[in-house]
């Protein structure tokens, strides 16, 4: 795929999958499960971490190896002055320049708060972060977040940790068709198939963490995941045949025998 990359910023990446770093059982699976994925954009949640832990075995010791592009992001933050100041604070740890926004608007369902998410957006920008944010599958607040300057837009799928997939995929489509960023999935992918239509919509890429981390067998997953991006994207580059109510004979009518 590096004929395809994934401009995000300034930065460019080959891999379209983007892959979390919680609910696994230790750093050893984490770490497995991140190679096999070949993710190059590992996100990991800046409230949930000790971030001064860069000790051998760590979690940050994997995140800052140099392996991955590090993407810290607000899990937990429920205003847009906690986001800010969560994001700051890892600025001054070195690890927060391309950053995912994420403020929650309500406990249970954990779908964003727009308007403090907004807000958020709209100062980190002017502060110079590179700033993705998670929102509502909703085309208007997907606008809003590009015109203040976010570099893509990551409207779930569904709800966070759910599995259920592409729940609204006329959404996405019309999200994508006034979209002058990129576009990336986040939240309720469940398996590869889910990961495959977000890429064959025409999404620039997937961000995920409980498919993987609560799967049967997360290295397995994570390398299902990995081919589902680069076959959906494939797919997308290649334009799907239309689609027809009727049977169309696959070989001509033209010299039958009769």
């Amino acid at each position: 795929m590096e004929d395809d990359p994934l401009i995000l910023g300034a930065q460019t990446f080959n891999s379209r999958l983007i892959v979390g770093t919680g609910k696994y059982r230790d750093v050893a699976e984490t770490r497995d499960a991140l190679e096999a994925s070949g993710a190059e954009i590992v996100t990991v949640a800046l409230r949930r971490v000790d971030l001064n832990d860069r000790g051998s075995g760590s979690l940050m010791s994997l995140l800052t190896s140099g392996r991955y592009t590090v993407l810290p992001n607000t899990a937990g933050c429920y205003t847009a002055e906690e986001a800010v100041r969560t994001l700051r604070l890892a600025r001054e740890l070195g690890i927060a320049e391309l950053v995912k926004l994420e403020v929650i608007g309500d406990e249970k369902t954990l779908y964003p708060d727009n308007e403090q998410t907004l807000e958020a957006a709209r100062l980190l920008v002017k502060e110079g972060f590179t700033v993705l944010p998670y929102c509502i599958d909703d085309p208007i607040i997907c606008r809003k977040l590009q015109d203040v300057g976010c570099a893509a837009v990551m409207p779930l799928a569904a709800p966070i940790g759910s599995g259920l997939g592409i729940r609204n995929p006329h959404n996405l489509r019309i999200i994508l068709d006034q979209a002058k960023v990129p576009v990336i999935v986040d939240a309720g992918v469940g398996t590869a198939s889910d990961a495959a239509i977000a890429l064959e919509l025409g999404c620039d890429g997937v961000l995920l963490n409980t498919a993987i981390a609560q799967a049967k067998d997360p290295l397995k997953m994570a390398v299902a995941m990995r081919y589902a991006v680069e076959a959906g994207r494939l797919a997308f580059r290649a334009g799907r045949m239309p689609k027809r109510a009727y049977a169309n004979a696959s070989s001509p009518e033209s010299g039958l025998i009769e």
